[in-house]
């Protein structure tokens, strides 16, 4: 089974800050700085910094493909870097 892409899942984030899909958060800010949010089936692990959406850390499909976040890929290959300013806002709203 093949691996999600970066925009997959950007896709999801997308659509959530923009109101069409459902977004909602499983679990507030760990110590660790992870926040397990639910997507229309979608489950994705980001990375809150004092309200700030950093990365997203992991995802899995309704489908089981997986996301994992590796620090050293280009630019362009972690769904938060693709956001828009205005959807980057919207998600940091809904994570609260």
């Amino acid at each position: 089974m093949p691996a999600l892409t970066a925009r997959e899942v950007y896709q999801q984030l997308r659509d959530a800050a923009q109101g069409i899909r459902t977004f909602t958060v499983l679990n507030r800010t760990t110590v660790a700085g992870q926040t397990r949010v639910d997507i229309d089936g979608w489950r994705l692990t980001l990375d809150v910094d004092a309200g700030h959406l950093r990365h997203c850390l992991q995802g899995q499909s309704p489908d089981g493909r997986t996301y994992e976040f590796d620090n050293h890929q280009r630019f362009g290959t972690d769904p938060v870097s693709l956001l828009s300013t205005w959807e980057l806002a919207q998600i940091e709203r809904l994570i609260g």
